[in-house]
């Protein structure tokens, strides 16, 4: 009984140690008014990971790119955006997995506009998750009249995936669609349209030659690098 007690401990200790070993939220200014974030969470089959999204502050106002992978991150994020003197304006998800929508629910409980294409909230009422509030058509949309442009390039990661585009700094959200330069693999591929991936990045190309800066969902910024080397590992799997 007194080593069973012994070995419930440990396992309890290790849990809350586990718990604790989650990095806390990481905002790092990269561009002028705009700022990367990473948070994280552990996956089965990865292990502990980053996700990226972006804040971009204008006129005092601020616009998420892809919530945060938790709704605590989420309100960590408000509570930073809120502590300089901005307001949450909207939020934008680049698709319909949990790094890039877990959020969405808090936001919306908060009055602050959640954005998604049509197609990912079709796939959140799918999987039972709560919906952006507000939903667009067509493969361009805008935000802030341009200051942010979102793009669907085709099917990649998923069928839904978007980029976004900041003109101002000639910067590219590509989230996971755009595989950093330090993978090898396409990583989570239950849902992607690898037949169309290596031509949805090849639309990114041809729209965005002038693109200096690129953030893929996961891992290190780089530039057009990034979207050429995932055009690469997509072809290689067809």
């Amino acid at each position: 009984m007194k080593l069973l007690l012994i070995v419930y401990t440990l396992l309890l200790t290790f849990s809350v140690h586990a718990e604790e070993a989650l990095p806390e939220l990481k905002i790092n200014k990269i561009a002028p008014n705009t700022y990367l974030y990473k948070s994280f969470q552990n996956v089965d089959g990865f292990g502990l990971m980053s996700s990226n999204g972006l804040v971009i502050f204008h006129e005092k106002k601020a616009f998420i790119i892809d919530t945060p992978w938790s709704e605590q991150d989420t309100k960590t994020l408000v509570g930073w955006i809120e502590k300089r003197g901005y307001k949450p304006a909207a939020s934008i998800s680049t698709h319909s997995h949990e790094d890039r929508t877990a959020g969405i629910k808090w936001l919306n409980e908060q009055n602050i506009p959640t954005y998604a294409s049509t197609l990912t909230n079709e796939l959140l009422a799918k999987k039972e998750q709560t919906l952006a509030s507000h939903s667009f058509t067509g493969p361009n949309f805008q935000l802030e009249d341009g200051l942010i442009e979102i793009f669907y390039p085709g099917g990649g990661h998923t069928i839904d995936n978007l980029v976004v585009w900041l003109p101002k700094s000639k910067l590219l959200f590509g989230g996971c669609f755009i595989r950093s330069l330090q993978t090898q693999g396409l990583g989570y591929t239950g849902e992607a349209s690898i037949e169309q991936w290596p031509s949805s990045v090849e639309k990114v190309l041809l729209k965005y030659p002038q693109v200096e800066i690129v953030i893929p969902g996961h891992g290190k910024l780089g530039d057009i690098n990034l979207l050429t080397h995932t055009k690469q590992l997509a072809a290689a799997k067809n």
